[in-house]
């Protein structure tokens, strides 16, 4: 016996590429509460709702994967039901593509999708979504639309999330985002939220009010913070990565770009977010760099827009600020539309541009360059002093010891709201610490994507522990308990095997007493061994699942 133990320690430990993992395809419709744990994988097959009144319930370090055999599938969080996605820095949840690891795309599938009871500004207070019809095929018309009356409403959380290679083009021009958020409100909590490789927009909002921190866009083909019908929210830290060879040819790609809505109307509410502390790294690193001519502007600002941007760093942008229309000049001189203390750096000579008639007499460099805005450009990337912001594969968007965006940030202005808004002194999404450690990914292509995936296993001593476990229900038939208690605070790997010693489940813990649990929903029937590994040595203990 203790000759098989110790080769189903070497089997764990290699965390190889192992066979009958458990997985499950998801379809239709989500009712009631539902919960999906790491030790499972999951597919997204077609469009899949979670109806009105429901509950879906991710945990740290789960897999979920849009089904590219089914064109366009993806998961749509109706209004009046929740997402609670909550991961860790050491165990992100994952959506991406069911491709194979080096094969997959943007497009492969259609992203995730949040629908909220906030206002919007379009005439009837709601609105199907852009990308095609999302319409429930079961006959809820409504479970494709967004908006309402509640300013206030919650659908949820997402907390250390990657979402890549999605948003599927259902028609020409007509596409779903990676995270597309129709009228969500404050209530629900947006942070630590990676978009990659998208085929439409990384972040979208419809209008509603919801409010985000710590995002990133990471080369995207089209906008990648793009804002329209009545959005008002709040957000800060966010970081956006261009690829030189990757922009929409059919529209362009802008780093910001935002509306009021699609024909500039004055509808309510105003389109009127506030963003601080972004750092946009466009694709020209230097003025030689060839890049793809549907690269635009750094922002492009529309359409009765009133958006708002402070303390953020643009750099190596085709094209930089652009204010289009009379509309928003007129919101500019009134102080409706702001942007202050941010810096421009590496444009060519269309650096700040104003597209509309009383453009050649309003001036557009005047205003962005007043001393009251506070505004700086620089004529190089390298005089912002980032440390490595063009690197695709391990960026370092820090400020160098010596870079002026160390200091120069201000929140006096009275759209910046205490309440949400961080005080730093830096410009751009970072100082001197770096917030996308350990949870983000800067090459999603060639991740394995399987169980087990984030976890680091605790070192094992060769001592056998005799911890007081306790495993319940012994049999199991869907939720199996593991408890322990160590000796002081520990980190200890918990690995379900089966009797071949393939790994069919595994988490970390890092306490006095561990409490894991693991989903066997898509585990065969039989006999499985739990092993406890800490850095004193290693336990195991036999159970039997049953369906």
């Amino acid at each position: 016996m203790k000759q098989i133990f110790t080769t189903i320690t070497a089997i764990c430990l290699s965390l190889a590429a192992f066979s009958a993992q458990p997985t499950r395809t998801i379809t239709g419709n989500i009712t009631g509460t539902a919960n999906w744990t790491a030790d499972t994988l999951y597919t997204l097959s077609g469009k899949v709702y979670v109806k009105t009144g429901a509950t879906l319930n991710i945990a740290p370090g789960t897999i979920i994967k849009g089904d590219t055999s089914v064109p366009g599938s993806a998961l749509i969080i109706t209004r009046g039901a929740h997402i609670y996605a909550v991961g860790t820095a050491d165990r992100p949840i994952v959506f991406t593509s069911s491709a194979s690891k080096g094969n997959r795309k943007s497009g492969d599938w259609g992203g995730v999708v949040i629908a909220g009871n906030a206002r919007i500004n379009i005439a009837g207070g709601t609105a199907p979504f852009e990308g095609g019809n999302l319409a429930n095929p079961d006959g809820t018309t409504s479970d494709g639309e967004y908006g309402g009356l509640n300013d206030l409403d919650n659908s949820g959380e997402l907390k250390y999330v990657r979402i890549e290679f999605a948003g599927f083009p259902y028609q020409t021009n007509n596409e779903l985002n990676a995270l597309t958020l129709g009228g969500v409100g404050s209530g629900t909590k947006l942070e630590y939220i990676q978009c990659s490789y998208g085929f439409d927009d990384a972040f979208e909002w419809f209008g509603g009010t919801v409010n985000a921190k710590h995002l990133i866009a990471f080369r995207g083909n089209d906008d990648d913070f793009d804002t329209d019908f009545g959005y008002r929210g709040k957000v800060q830290f966010g970081l956006v990565i261009r690829d030189t060879a990757i922009a929409d040819p059919v529209s362009g790609a802008n780093g910001f770009e935002s509306d009021n809505d699609a024909t500039g109307t004055g509808n309510n509410p105003y389109t009127s977010p506030v963003f601080s502390n972004i750092t946009l790294v466009g694709p020209k690193q230097t003025a030689s760099t060839t890049i793809s001519t549907s690269h635009r502007a750094a922002a492009h600002i529309r359409r009765n827009s009133r958006e708002s941007i402070f303390n953020t760093i643009w750099m190596g942008y085709a094209r930089g600020m652009k204010i289009d229309g009379d509309s928003c000049h007129t919101s500019a001189d009134s102080n409706k539309l702001q942007l202050q203390n941010n810096v421009l750096a590496g444009t060519a000579s269309t650096g700040l541009l104003m597209d509309s008639t009383a453009g050649a007499t309003w001036g557009i460099t005047n205003w962005f360059t007043q001393t009251a805005n506070a505004n700086t450009i620089y004529s190089l990337n390298t005089d912002v002093m980032l440390t490595d912001p063009f690197n695709y594969t391990a960026p370092n968007c820090k400020p160098t010891s010596a870079s002026p965006m160390l200091a120069g940030a201000s929140f006096t202005n009275s759209k910046l709201d205490p309440a949400f808004f961080t005080t730093v002194n830096y410009r751009g999404a970072f100082g001197t610490d770096d917030w996308t450690a350990t949870w983000a990914n800067w090459n999603p292509q060639n991740e394995a994507y399987t169980i087990g995936y984030g976890v680091t296993p605790a070192s094992i001593g060769t001592a056998k522990l005799n911890l007081p476990l306790h495993v319940y229900p012994n049999p199991a038939n869907q939720l199996l308990q593991v408890n322990f208690v160590t000796t002081g605070k520990q980190e200890a790997t918990i690995t379900l095997l089966n009797i071949n010693g393939q790994v069919m489940a595994i988490q970390n813990s890092k306490s006095v007493e561990h409490n894991v649990a693991f989903n066997t929903y898509a585990i065969p029937a039989g006999f499985y061994m739990i092993q406890i590994a800490t850095a004193q040595g290693v336990q195991f203990e036999k159970v039997q699942i049953n369906h």
